[in-house]
């Protein structure tokens, strides 16, 4: 088994650009979940840590918006963004293309996956590396699962992307950890930003932590957008990490921090 280490975890850009906006002890809780996450990824000693976001219009854009996509390259540039305004300094972060491009091809024996040699990170990716690897001395394989622009891929084929890329893992000898990075409700770019609908984020958390794929699945789009706002769709990112691992989830740190903007999340899944 290759797959080491399943996690999920939030990436909003306000936890590094605007940390003094939260509640001193809610942002020191989730830091120190952050904290809590890195420790366990580098106790398991991965070779690489694959990370699987979500398009915010960096990197794919109308002409070109692959439902599934992987990294394969030496380094990768990030943040996109201004880096005084992320609080995070712009950088190269190690990559690790050989293994991308084996990974790749055993994912391709099982689904569709598009590849990209070029990627640069935005706050989707680099905010989680900021915490989880300060030093960025782990190589990383980026993947992104469209949840910008429809069509969108089902939420079912998230799961099995996320089945497909397991046995990819297993199918190599490197030792890989997981994370997938995204929000549950929110209303980014909208006069609703700062709204947050706990109700259904416990619901949907609880789907998770079971691992029930039928319910996790269940949701339409237009559902997900009307209850739980756009940000919602990055759902697939967490069902992906599911169908992965396998197992039962533990939710480690869930509160609505409006000033972000969004529920922050950490959470960890057995690996079965």
């Amino acid at each position: 088994m290759s797959l080491v280490y399943a996690g999920v975890c939030c990436h909003a850009p306000g936890i590094t650009n605007r940390p003094e906006a939260a509640n001193p002890e809610v942002f020191r809780s989730l830091c120190d979940e952050f904290n809590h996450m890195r420790q366990e990824i580098e106790a398991v000693d991965p070779d690489a840590l694959f990370v699987i976001s979500a398009e915010h219009f960096a990197n794919f854009f109308s002409n070109n918006m692959p439902a599934y996509s992987i990294g394969m390259a030496d380094s990768y540039e990030g943040p996109i963004e201004d880096p005084e305004w992320l609080g995070i300094p712009r950088r190269q972060v190690p990559g690790a293309k050989a293994l991308a491009r084996r990974i790749i091809e055993e994912t391709l024996n099982h689904t569709d996956v598009g590849y990209a040699e070029e990627w640069k990170f935005d706050h989707g990716i680099m905010v989680p590396l900021h915490h989880l690897t300060p030093n960025y001395d782990i190589p990383v394989i980026p993947a992104n699962i469209n949840c910008q622009a429809p069509p969108f891929s089902p939420l079912a084929r998230a799961y099995e992307f996320g089945r497909a890329i397991r046995k990819a893992f297993d199918a190599v000898p490197e030792r890989i950890a997981l994370i997938s990075t995204g929000g549950t409700s929110h209303w980014p770019c909208t006069p609703d930003s700062g709204k947050i609908n706990k109700a259904w984020d416990d619901a949907f958390l609880q789907r998770w932590v079971r691992n029930d794929v039928d319910s996790m699945t269940a949701y339409d789009d237009e559902e997900l957008v009307n209850d739980a706002g756009g940000g919602a769709l990055e759902i697939r990112t967490s069902i992906a990490v599911a169908g992965a691992a396998g197992g039962k989830g533990h939710v480690r740190f869930y509160k609505p921090i409006p000033e972000f903007a969004c529920g922050c999340l950490i959470a960890d899944m057995k690996i079965v």
